[in-house]
């Protein structure tokens, strides 16, 4: 009978110590593939704009930590997205106060146009990954998620 309860163990703990396989779900497949591309295009023939986001891990972080399209309206990401290009081109143009290489070139952002909210989406999520990424404050308000 002892022989039988020793076995019964050395089995299980066997058995319990054997690799087991993650299987990936859809959504983890996903984001592996959005971390391997990243830069982002977008593109507007008939307003005649292009923004082009080359970002390491940015793909990434919108698709895994960024709010979901829809969680704030198209007037509010046109009004943060405003405020953070003023200061943005701000810092562009003070390249001995600022890093020349985090400020590299100016945006091109006109209030007066409606780019669209996945435009604005986009550009706002951007803001918010490259405030925290590189510690940097472009508003009166912290950069939260």
């Amino acid at each position: 009978m002892k022989k039988l309860i020793y076995i019964l163990l050395i089995s299980a703990f066997l058995f319990n110590c054997n690799t087991t396989k993650q299987t990936a779900s859809k959504k983890d497949e996903r984001l592996e593939n959005v971390k391997e591309n990243d830069t982002v295009k977008i593109a507007n023939e008939e307003l005649e704009y292009e923004i082009i986001i080359i970002e390491p891990g940015f793909n990434f972080w919108v698709a895994s930590r960024a709010r979901p399209r829809g969680f704030y309206s198209q007037q509010y990401l046109e009004n943060r997205n405003f405020q953070y290009v003023l200061e943005w081109n701000q810092r562009v143009l003070q390249p001995q106060q600022y890093n020349p290489q985090l400020y590299e070139m100016q945006i091109n952002y006109q209030q007066n146009i409606d780019y669209g909210y996945e435009v604005n989406y986009l550009l706002y999520n951007y803001f918010i990954y490259f405030q925290m990424t590189y510690n940097q404050r472009l508003g009166p308000w912290m950069p939260r998620i």
